[in-house]
């Protein structure tokens, strides 16, 4: 991806979505959930690729930020009534905002002391954290515990979603490519020797951790005015796994494949559950040919997962690797 031309692309990207978003009405409402799915999806998987992919570290609490985020900007909106729209846009703005900020302390807190930590032990003890979040918000009766929490707005749309995509996307790539980010680089490459220099890598570590875990939180706060509904069970350990994989499936620190990856493995699930649900044809079959689909689709996407995994474990969208140069 050359970065010359990145604003610009902001830009239009920016541009486009508000234009899809005003005809947004005239979209299948189910085809809109699967699409705002897909540009959250995007913002978490971009957001994880410079914790793993950029930086080299390997973090399983995505979805404990993505949590704080959610019930954060829920929690914020749920205070007002019906509001213009004017009024409306601003304060989801806030309330994301302030959900990827305080996801963002969230990061630091967690990063700090966990980050001197490497490989497997890093993994389990953001794992462990990710777990103590979620189980925070279930025994948190001001946010509905156990028995979750209605969103009264659902204030994300087109322009949100993908809007704070492309911002996501825009930041990291620029991040990375900045001589700031060649920082990251080294550290991914070789630690070792990356502090032998005299680069403090715990500080680059913790850097990626609080810009991740910012996007991660605004991601949550899309989710909860998508799905207007929170339960801790929604922000499980299966969740950050299921970002971790489209990392890894898009190819680690390739943001493209990542992009491409978020939206496939959004798009999958859907399309075994559309292909459950097809009527058969007249003079055939009475029955849906593809009913026992319904039954065992996740069982179908877990081995096409896996399929893809030992066929393809450096990624299915990695290519000889650039170097990445400041801008």
């Amino acid at each position: 991806m050359t970065f010359k031309h990145a604003k610009l692309l902001l830009l239009a990207a920016l541009l486009l979505s508000l234009l899809i978003s005003l005809f947004a009405g005239r979209i299948n409402s189910y085809v809109l959930f699967v699409l705002y799915a897909i540009g959250i999806n995007i913002i978490l998987a971009v957001s994880l690729n410079l914790i793993n992919g950029y930086t080299g570290q390997f973090s399983l609490g995505h979805a404990g930020f993505m949590a704080v985020g959610g019930y954060t900007a829920a929690v914020i909106t749920n205070q007002f009534g019906d509001l213009n729209a004017f009024a409306a846009g601003a304060l989801f703005f806030g309330a994301l905002l302030a959900g990827g900020l305080l996801a963002a302390v969230t990061g630091l807190l967690v990063g700090l002391p966990t980050l001197r930590l490497r490989g497997d032990y890093l993994a389990i003890v953001t794992l462990g954290f990710g777990e103590i979040i979620r189980v925070i918000f279930q025994n948190m009766n001001a946010v509905g515990a156990a028995r979750g929490l209605s969103v009264m707005h659902g204030y994300t749309n087109f322009f949100w979603t993908f809007g704070t995509a492309a911002v996501t996307v825009y930041v990291v790539t620029a991040l990375v490519h900045s001589t700031y980010g060649r920082g990251f680089i080294a550290v991914r490459d070789d630690e070792v020797a990356a502090e032998a220099m005299g680069i403090n890598t715990t500080k680059y570590k913790v850097t990626a951790f609080v810009v991740g875990a910012f996007f991660a939180g605004m991601a949550g706060g899309l989710y909860a005015h998508s799905i207007q509904f929170l339960t801790p069970s929604g922000f499980n350990f299966m969740q950050s796994i299921a970002i971790v994989v489209m990392v890894i499936l898009g190819g680690m620190g390739n943001t493209p494949g990542v992009i491409i990856a978020a939206i496939l493995l959004t798009l999958l699930p859907e399309g075994l559950r559309w292909l459950a649900g097809i009527p058969s044809l007249p003079g055939i079959a009475k029955a849906y040919p593809f009913a026992w689909v319904g039954n065992t689709r996740m069982i179908i996407y877990s081995l096409l997962l896996i399929g893809l995994m030992l066929t393809r474990p450096q990624g299915l969208f990695t290519w000889k690797r650039r170097p990445i140069l400041p801008a």
